[in-house]
């Protein structure tokens, strides 16, 4: 356990001095962020205003054909939009490992130039997810946890197909499949436990969390704005942790990927970023 930890805050350390040097990688984050709520907003808005939500819902046991139609829609939007800003992030760190100084316009342009593949790929997740999630509702306890276990497969299959995109010119299918063949080839089949970065990030959440109960109760010695400047402040760190996350998730994917098909890690330790994975035994 302790090993593990060790390699995963080196993880964190080695994705950190990147975002250190870059602190601007932040800023893809929480366009995503901001994109993917104004996103479920034009979709939840309208229903509930119109009263849409009995029009969609079918039967009361299963969702109208509208229901679904509505729900892969709005998973190729989600998708496109989290993929576009997941690639300027990937982008725009693969050019600081590769010993640039990229800049947030850099990342977008990355990601505009790249954007039919981008929303091709976002098609096939759609389909990917709307496909899983109709099985896992017809089926019962045995079929959910099939359909579950599916949806790691896929998740671990297209772990680097962005980078894939972002670096080279080809459709969503090709870099599916060589993103499978990317993890095949260098770590096999099967992930040791959570993703390098796991401990680190829920050891931020857990402090913060502490740290926020205190400021909550040293808040509520003082007057009710107190509380509410405490709840502010709290919430405040926790979309912080959120987007540093995910910023630091998007360069160490932008390790993993140039590690896996060139062998060198650019900052990052290249024994550190192959322990992430083992092969199946």
């Amino acid at each position: 356990m302790a090993g593990s930890f060790s390699n995963s805050w080196a993880l964190v350390k080695a994705s950190a001095n990147v975002l250190r040097l870059d602190k601007e990688l932040m800023v893809f984050p929480l366009l995503s962020g901001v994109a993917t709520v104004l996103v479920l907003a034009s979709f939840v808005a309208p229903l509930a205003l119109t009263g849409g939500w009995q029009s969609i819902g079918g039967d009361g046991q299963d969702p109208s054909y509208l229901a679904y139609v509505l729900g892969f829609l709005f998973y190729l939007i989600q998708y496109t939009v989290i993929f576009f800003f997941n690639s300027a992030l990937v982008g725009a760190a693969l050019i600081r490992l590769d010993g640039g100084d990229p800049s947030v316009s850099d990342g977008l342009s990355i990601a505009f130039g790249r954007l039919p593949a981008i929303l091709g790929y976002a098609a096939v997740a759609a389909t990917v997810g709307m496909i899983l999630r109709a099985i896992s509702e017809r089926s019962g306890i045995v079929g959910r946890i099939v359909m579950g276990l599916v949806g790691m497969a896929w998740t671990l299959a297209t772990y680097l197909a962005v980078p894939v995109l972002v670096t080279k010119n080809v459709g969503p299918i090709d870099a599916v499949k060589e993103s499978a063949q990317l993890f095949r080839r260098t770590w096999g089949e099967q992930v040791v436990g959570n993703f390098g970065m796991g401990w680190a990030i829920a050891l931020m959440l857990v402090s913060w969390t502490l740290v926020s109960a205190g400021l909550v109760a040293l808040g509520a010695q003082f007057a009710p704005t107190g509380v509410f400047v405490a709840l502010a402040l709290a919430v405040a760190g926790y979309v912080f942790l959120a987007l540093l996350s995910s910023a630091l998730k998007g360069i160490y994917t932008a390790a993993l990927y140039r590690y896996a098909s060139t062998g060198d890690a650019g900052g990052f330790d290249a024994g550190i970023v192959g322990h992430a994975f083992r092969p199946r035994r």
